[in-house]
């Protein structure tokens, strides 16, 4: 008898320990990617942060873009020095900065700010209006369709005779409208369908980069986002 309860302790020990070793294992590879997500996050969240950061502080919005390009430009590189110390002992930061650092963050800026895919547009008239959008909001709009490439844009520019084609009343205040720097400083998004945990994430990711949102709810179901500095 004590001989069977000694076997089945014994493997009730191998069991636990398995299973605690399974579990230690699914926490490190979890920690794992969530360490590897954010150091690939952090460049895109700089860019975008930085450009709003500066532009709301008086930047001119050109300098503020560039001068957020120039931060990641060096995060990047200090990425790719990491890499290449592990991989080959050493980093030649010139090398680095003309092959790698440069070509991966001009590429980036050059597309957030003048491409929007038609899959992320409700139309293409809708489209069309997207170079007439604040280049940091477009930055910023770029970036979250990178997480979530559904997302879908349903309007931008408008005239106040949109509102009367829409059955609503004229808002002479609308940032849907082009402002005296001659920017659109405001955009729409879609949200019905979506799921309320990624319409939340999204409205959450606009406003921590410091962008003003306001959810329209009912038929007209929508994200609204806007530019807090006006110019």
């Amino acid at each position: 008898m004590s001989r069977s309860r000694g076997r089945n302790a014994k493997a009730g020990n191998k069991r636990r320990s398995r299973r605690g070793h399974g579990r230690n294992v699914a926490l490190s590879a979890l920690l794992a990617i969530v360490k590897l997500s954010a150091i690939i996050a952090l460049p895109f969240i700089v860019y975008v942060r930085a450009s709003v950061f500066f532009y709301d502080h008086g930047a001119h919005v050109w300098l503020a873009i560039v001068g957020a390009a120039g931060l990641t430009l060096a995060l990047v590189l200090v990425y790719a020095a990491g890499l290449a110390r592990q991989l080959r002992g050493r980093a030649r930061v010139r090398s680095l900065l003309r092959w790698i650092a440069v070509p991966i963050v001009a590429t980036w800026c050059v597309s957030a700010l003048f491409y929007l895919a038609r899959v992320n547009a409700k139309s293409d008239e809708v489209r069309g209006y997207f170079l007439s959008v604040h280049p940091i909001l477009r930055v910023v709009l770029s970036t979250v369709i990178l997480v979530d490439p559904s997302l879908v844009i349903t309007d931008m520019a408008r005239t106040p005779s949109d509102y009367g084609r829409m059955g609503l009343p004229t808002n002479d205040r609308s940032m849907h409208y082009e402002q005296p720097d001659g920017w659109v400083h405001a955009v729409d998004l879609r949200t019905r369908s979506n799921g309320e945990i990624r319409n939340w994430a999204v409205q959450l990711y606009f406003e921590v980069m410091g962008f003003s949102t306001l959810r329209h709810v009912g038929t007209a179901d929508h994200l609204h986002v806007q530019m807090r500095r006006l110019n």
